[in-house]
């Protein structure tokens, strides 16, 4: 698997980034054990990249926003006028958590739906609200997250000790019998004696009386659950993910993609269908899926099998049959007992631009132009030095964990995590040689690694490159510890920063 295609660089190779640590929430003490419910288990910037969110095995939600852009508003300004750059890195606060899901129990299938929270998709704001669809094994929920101002009011200037209830008069030397009443209970002869609930007036009569008025308001936030979409999904949800149209949103478990109206949660479209008349005919299940980000009518979904299927909505409504199909063919005689359990791709992501998809598979990340279905343009050897522990890794199930992936904004670089709490960072620019290994801590450890052959990605790229395999001497299996696993990465849609989960730890680190 050591990449022997080279390509000559199109152009002058971009400056490695150097990552920086920026920020820790959630960071363990020295031998604090963590609890099951605390794993972060979905992380996902927002469009703007002013708001995070993750969500943990405990089905809560936690949101941050960003700080550094408020608190230096003006002098940002001022830069860009002035034509600096802009050295400041994102910093977040924590702004709130809630429940978004609780345990339950299938009484018909006699299956426990756990809480976890398998995805996390933000949707348009409205009105200063902000909108998130989060979702377990089953349950879809749409919520609204909005900051609203409650008023303090000043209080009156009356006594209550002197109040009398029922409306009754304070002065007992006052006969009802004596005055006549106006409609407002004061009476007609200009005293300013006046029927009150429970209180009297100040010393001074109605002149002396000083009306309520607001005198601070403090900022609350709301959390509220707008709509619930369940009871459509046989299989545990695995994905979810909004349409640029800002309308619709689909979301995929093992055998079915569904397509859904955020306006309407009682009903869904069956939109691709892979469960076979008989179920042992079942080869494949759908392992990811993800709308186009600038085509509405399109959408990819990939396979345990290691392929990808793009969708185009407007051919028929029951996609069944793909557009287009990538997948790289198998090199002769490298088949074995782990090649299709290493070949299911966990995840894909679409860059931004939405001309390139990106997968990842359990050993390698592979860059995949939509233009092209001959094969991936470029493949990152993420854990090629575990071929040779793959028996130990099916032993204890490390073989099924499912790492995600992330593009960089401008779609030069990609992200993923690994064992040991590290992280890879590769640059796909024409004619980038970037591989840099962090570890997940306060203060990373980068992990050396050997040189790679150097690999481009262009329009004009019409081979299979590779890049990142280790050298076949190099035993790194050894050193790593597969307890500790980084699963969860986010890259900033605009910014060179990175959020990834290490446990219950978010750390975030720029460049």
């Amino acid at each position: 698997m050591n990449g022997v295609d080279v390509v000559a660089p199109a152009g002058p190779p971009a400056s490695p980034l150097e990552w920086k640590f920026s920020q820790v929430f959630g960071e363990r003490t020295a031998g604090e054990e963590v609890q099951e419910v605390d794993v972060i288990s979905a992380i996902e910037f927002d469009r703007t990249g002013d708001h995070l969110a993750t969500g943990d095995r405990g089905g809560r939600v936690v949101l941050f926003d960003r700080t550094d852009t408020k608190e230096h508003a003006g002098s940002r300004r001022e830069l860009e006028r002035m034509d600096y750059p802009v050295t400041r890195h994102p910093e977040f606060r924590y702004k709130t958590e809630f429940q978004s899901h609780e345990p339950e129990f299938d009484y018909l299938k006699s299956l426990e739906i756990e809480e976890k929270i398998n995805k996390i998709r933000w949707c348009q704001m409205a009105n200063g609200a902000l909108f998130l669809l989060s979702t377990n094994d089953k349950t879809i929920k749409f919520w609204k997250v909005q900051e609203k101002k409650v008023k303090k009011i000043s209080d009156l200037n009356i006594d209550p000790s002197r109040g009398v209830a029922n409306g009754s008069m304070p002065s007992s030397s006052v006969s009802s019998s004596q005055k006549q009443y106006l409609a407002n209970g004061c009476y007609t002869d200009g005293s300013s004696e006046c029927l009150s609930n429970d209180l009297s007036f100040p010393p001074g009569g109605l002149p002396a009386l000083r009306l309520p008025v607001v005198t601070s308001s403090e900022t609350s936030l709301a959390v509220r659950c707008k709509r619930v979409y369940a009871h459509a999904h046989d299989y545990h949800i695995n994905s979810i993910s909004n349409n640029c149209d800002g309308e619709t949103f689909i979301s995929a478990d093992d055998l079915r993609i569904n397509l859904w109206n955020l306006q309407i949660s009682n009903q869904s479209f069956n939109i691709v269908d892979v469960k076979p008349a008989n179920m042992e005919d079942l080869t494949e299940v759908i392992t990811s899926a993800e709308f186009h980000p600038t085509h509405c009518n399109m959408l990819a979904y990939s396979s345990s099998k290691g392929s990808i299927r793009l969708v185009d909505l407007r051919q028929s409504a029951l996609c069944d049959s793909h557009s287009k199909l990538f997948e790289e063919p198998e090199a002769p005689g490298s088949r074995s007992f782990f090649t299709e359990i290493i070949a299911s791709i966990s995840d894909i992501k679409f860059a931004k631009t939405g001309r390139y998809i990106l997968s990842r598979d359990y050993m390698t990340l592979k860059l995949w132009d939509i233009n092209m279905d001959s094969g991936p343009v470029s493949t990152f050897q993420v854990h090629e030095y575990l071929r040779p522990k793959l028996c130990d890794l099916y032993e204890n199930d490390s073989i099924f964990d499912k790492f995600k992936c992330c593009l960089s904004g401008d779609g030069s670089r990609v992200a993923t995590g690994s064992y040991s709490n590290l992280f890879r960072v590769f640059g796909c620019a024409a004619g980038s040689t970037e591989v840099t290994t962090l570890e997940a801590s306060k203060n990373p450890r980068q992990v050396q690694t050997p040189s790679r052959a150097s690999r481009s990605l262009s329009s004009s790229i019409t081979r299979v490159v590779r890049r990142g395999a280790e050298s076949p001497g190099a035993d790194h299996g050894s050193s790593y510890d597969f307890t500790t696993k980084l699963l969860h990465v986010a890259w900033h849609p605009t910014e060179n920063s990175i959020a990834c989960a290490a446990a219950n730890s978010l750390y975030m680190y720029y460049a």
